[in-house]
């Protein structure tokens, strides 16, 4: 069964910078796009920052510019590195891994257990 682990999530003060790693079981060329989302308490879980196997970026419009998604394929992993942080990027972030199963473009989606993002003085 894959897993994906995160790791690298933490407290820190508004406009500081974390780097979140997501590192999988197999080989992420297995997958057609991996993606980090976030769930802040009370709110639906949101898209932050997908990377497709043909290595294109989307990233949430609000996001842009300060998120930066990146895959290392030797290492199996992707990661998020977020920069000038504020309270409202609190949440917690998952790693999400994407298999499009058929012709017909159904999907298989795996998640990591997440992580916890704390932004505050």
């Amino acid at each position: 069964q894959v897993q994906l682990v995160e790791s690298g999530g933490g407290r820190v003060q508004p406009g500081g910078s974390l780097r979140l790693s997501c590192a999988a079981s197999r080989s992420i060329f297995s997958f057609d796009a991996m993606a980090w989302y976030r769930q802040a308490p009370g709110k639906q879980r949101e898209l932050v920052a997908q990377t497709t196997s043909r290595g294109n970026a989307n990233y949430a419009d609000s996001l842009k510019g300060r998120f930066t998604i990146s895959r290392d394929s030797a290492k199996n992993t992707v990661d998020l590195q977020m920069n000038a942080l504020q309270p409202e990027d609190t949440a917690v972030y998952y790693c999400n891994a994407r298999v499009v199963i058929n012709v017909e473009g159904a999907i298989r989606d795996l998640w990591g257990q997440g992580t916890q993002v704390t932004v505050s003085s």
